[in-house]
């Protein structure tokens, strides 16, 4: 299956709340996309393993996306190594999207700023002819996706291209707030973390709100490059 955006995330729940609505988006606009997890979030301190597999399928039929893959690699501890770019390769050759998603290039959570550059470095790899990889015993095709862009996660930073997202707000904070286990919830008698705290279900759509207002728009999503972004006129410009 061919993809138009593969949206990968290094714990569930980055892609819904990196750029949920984005995705939520270009679903309806008739785009298929496809969301990779990296690992299983198993050393999340509220939740399991379990749990988060089964959030993470209730979320992604809230988004629509057409597939939903998890590598298994260890949560914390995983590397940018060869090993681990070729499972991601394998991804990027078995989907072939023109447009991949990726965690932020640095970020609170170390697996963030890990799997931002572990992905990158294997979209620019995967289109190299000499790396040879399989899926289902057939040689795949190198395939080198035409943009990279990485969404905004805990950490401020400065997007260098916004997504105008007003009308698919309420899909995202419905496909966030399927982690039931990780979100605020006033009866868990799970510990508290940075992100179950009411503040911070909250910020997820005050954030998108004043990124909009900044550009003009009601709710956006930002995004940081690899390469300029060019456009045919300046009036492609919101």
């Amino acid at each position: 299956m061919k993809l138009d955006i593969l949206a990968f995330g290094a714990h569930p729940d980055d892609v819904e709340l990196g750029c949920g609505a984005t995705i939520a988006k270009e679903v309806a606009n008739g785009k298929k996309i496809g969301i990779v997890d990296l690992t299983r979030g198993e050393l999340g301190t509220r939740g399991t393993a379990e749990t988060r597999d089964q959030e993470a399928s209730d979320a992604a039929k809230i988004l629509g996306v057409a597939v939903r893959e998890n590598l298994g690699f260890a949560d914390g501890f995983f590397m940018n190594d060869k090993a681990h770019q070729l499972e991601v390769i394998k991804m990027i050759r078995k989907y072939q999207p023109e447009i991949v998603l990726c965690n932020a290039i640095d970020d609170r959570h170390i697996d963030h700023g890990k799997g931002s550059k572990l992905v990158s470095d294997a979209c620019f790899l995967s289109g190299l002819l000499k790396i040879e990889t399989k899926h289902d015993r057939q040689q795949q095709q190198h395939w080198r996706p035409k943009h990279v862009y990485h969404y905004i996660q805990w950490k401020h930073i400065e997007p260098e291209i916004t997504v105008d997202v007003a009308g698919y707000i309420d899909t995202k904070m419905a496909s966030v707030l399927a982690y039931k286990t990780q979100f605020y919830d006033p009866d868990s008698k799970e510990p508290q973390t940075p992100i179950s705290s009411k503040n911070f279900t909250d910020s997820i759509k005050y954030r998108a709100r004043d990124l909009g207002r900044l550009v003009g728009v009601e709710y956006a999503e930002g995004f940081t490059v690899e390469r300029y972004v060019a456009v045919e006129s300046l009036f492609d410009l919101k």
